[in-house]
Parts: C-alpha cells; sequence; structure tokens
C-alpha cells in the first residue's frame, strides 16, 4: 500500500482510507459481522487511516472499531474521530456542543469505547456559533499536550475558519466532501489548505453510492437512510444525475474498470495531498475501491472524465437547506 502523509506536520497514512459511518448509522442496516470481516480487510490490505465518530450509531461505531482492532496491533491503525454533535435516544439531532468541558467528555467516552490511550486525529464534525474556532482549537491543544490527541483536524470548515484555526495550532488535515459532483472546494478552501500545508480527507468520493455505478432509480432507502432526504437522490435530480453516471460508465467500460473505481482514482489524482475515505460496508465493495489504486489516468483520461460529468449539470445540493446551513464550509 502506497502512502501519502496528511499536510505538513500530520501522520503518514495508506493512499485510501475507510469511512466506518456506514457501518453503524445513517445508511440503514448493516452486517456487523460483514463490518468487522471488512475492517480486517482493510487491515490486511495496508489500509491505516480509519474514520469514525462519537455519534455514529450513538457510540456503537467505535465500539465496532474497538472489536475490529482487538487482536491486531494498536499502532498500525491511525484513528480518525469526529466529535460534537448531540443525538437523543430517537437518533435525532440536537445541535453541536463545542465547550471545552463538552470537548474533554466526548473524548473521555471516546478514549473508553474505542480501548485506547489516545485519538490519533481529532476533529470536531461542524464548528459552533457559540464557540469561536480559536477557542475550539485551543482546547484540543491541550489535549494534544496531554498526550490523548496526537494530531488536530476539522471538518467542513471555510478558507477563513481553516486560517484562523491553522493560526493557534498547526491543523493536520480537513475532513470535507469532495467528488466528480461535489467541486465546491477547488476555488477557495483547497488553495488555502494547500497554502497552509494542511492535507485534505475527502469523504462523500462517490456522493453516498450515488456515483458508483451501482445505484438505480428503483432502488428502495427507507426511513433510516438519509440519502431518502437528499435532493441527489430525489425525483428528477436522481434521473439527471444517473445520466451523468452512464456517460461516465462508458468512460469506465474504455478504460476496463469500473465506474466506481475512475471516480475514486480522479479525486486521487487531484493531488498528494488528498487521501480519498470509502465508505465501504462490505468486503466486496472494499476490493472494487481498492482496485482504484491501481488506476493511472493520464490527460486524456481527466479530460474525458470531466467532459462525462460536467459540475454544472449536477442536479441538487449535497444536504438538504436545514443541514446546509450548518456547514461553515458553505457560507461565503
Amino acid at each position: 500500500m502506497d502512502t501519502r502523509t496528511l499536510g505538513t506536520t500530520g501522520p503518514t497514512v495508506s493512499r485510501l482510507g475507510l469511512g466506518l459511518m456506514g457501518m453503524s448509522d445513517l445508511y440503514g442496516a448493516a452486517d456487523e459481522a460483514e463490518s468487522i470481516a471488512t475492517v480486517h480487510a482493510a487491515l490486511d490490505a495496508g489500509v491505516t487511516l480509519l474514520d469514525t465518530g462519537d455519534f455514529y450509531g450513538m457510540g456503537h461505531n467505535e465500539m465496532l472499531l474497538r472489536d475490529a482492532l482487538r487482536g491486531r496491533n494498536r499502532d498500525n491503525a491511525v484513528i480518525s474521530v469526529k466529535f460534537g454533535a448531540l443525538r437523543d435516544v430517537e437518533g435525532g439531532w440536537n445541535g453541536i456542543d463545542l465547550r471545552p468541558a463538552a470537548i474533554k467528555n466526548f473524548l473521555a467516552y471516546t478514549l473508553r469505547r474505542l480501548g485506547t490511550d489516545h485519538v490519533d486525529i481529532y476533529r470536531p464534525a461542524r464548528l459552533s456559533p457559540d464557540v469561536p474556532v480559536e477557542d475550539v482549537v485551543g482546547t484540543l491543544a491541550d489535549l494534544v499536550t496531554a498526550g490523548h490527541v496526537r494530531h488536530i483536524g476539522l471538518s467542513e470548515v471555510s478558507a477563513e475558519s481553516l486560517r484562523r484555526a491553522h493560526a493557534v495550532h498547526p491543523i493536520t488535515d480537513l475532513q470535507i466532501e469532495y467528488s466528480l459532483i461535489s467541486r465546491g472546494i477547488e476555488t477557495e478552501i483547497l488553495p488555502v489548505a494547500r497554502e497552509l500545508g494542511v492535507g485534505v480527507t475527502a469523504y462523500g468520493v462517490l456522493s453516498r453510492g450515488l456515483i458508483s455505478g451501482h445505484w438505480t432509480a428503483g432502488r428502495g432507502t427507507g426511513p433510516t437512510d438519509f440519502r431518502t432526504y437528499l435532493p441527489r437522490f430525489t425525483g428528477e435530480n436522481l434521473d439527471r444525475n444517473l445520466a451523468l453516471v452512464d456517460a461516465l460508465r462508458k468512460v469506465a467500460e474504455a478504460k476496463g474498470v469500473t465506474v466506481a473505481q475512475i471516480a475514486i482514482a480522479w479525486v486521487l489524482s487531484r493531488g498528494e495531498d488528498i487521501v480519498p475515505l470509502v465508505g465501504a460496508r462490505r468486503r466486496d465493495r472494499l476490493a472494487e475501491a481498492l482496485g482504484a489504486l491501481e488506476v493511472g489516468l493520464g490527460a486524456d483520461d481527466l479530460a474525458a472524465i470531466e467532459a462525462a460529468v460536467p459540475v454544472e449539470e449536477v442536479a441538487g445540493g449535497r444536504y438538504d437547506e436545514a443541514q446546509m446551513a450548518h456547514l461553515d464550509s458553505e457560507r461565503s
């Protein structure tokens, strides 16, 4: 497994990371045994970056990762954890809490659930209008000094917030959505991250399965799958977006690869400072994603890919209006 370094101050990780969210939450039911087997397969393939959140399944995802790492060398895993989102017993959302006492509380529970004495990268899932980003990073810097956190990351923040945060303590990486159909970071956020020496861990590289080549117009989701409520997966938007996928499929087939592989390879081609996270919940999907590491893209390939999926033709936002309002990265 080839590696990339997260920013100028971060750890060296596998070129591809594994996002665990769907193994516990938000994509409907998952098979726990298969989820753990998928984590094992990723580790065996040399994947080191494992991304979770303390609110994924209200702690279930961290405990699943603990079980998957049992008997393995903890030092071979780079564990990235998001925190701050508040949940209720029905699985609903109750805002963001980034007060210093809350951050320390979240971390204490995370360390217990993971069965470890440190988190490799710790990051707020979203910013809060009630707590300046400087104060959040200051609290995290204290946790770094104490040895409970190795590196500080951020998620879905604007270029301005990234500058302000980095002035307090070096930020290792920015986790943010980036794919063929979500390219908003290219205008301002990505250039600033590169100026500051901040790496990017890109989630949603297959747009939650929409551009995986496996999604169909008649596919059901269900009330526990949040894609049911995302604009790109609904009505005419879905039809228009799947037409783009069909165009991408022709490019992939000409290359002798799958749609998912060419979409992941495109993100990999964006720069050595970008590490895609794939949300595979099964070993076969993981194996397909790992195949993207062998896909080389030349200038003609990239031109064909981007001609097949013009970003201006994408229908619908990446979240609904209420969720978009919580994204600092989307604020002008």
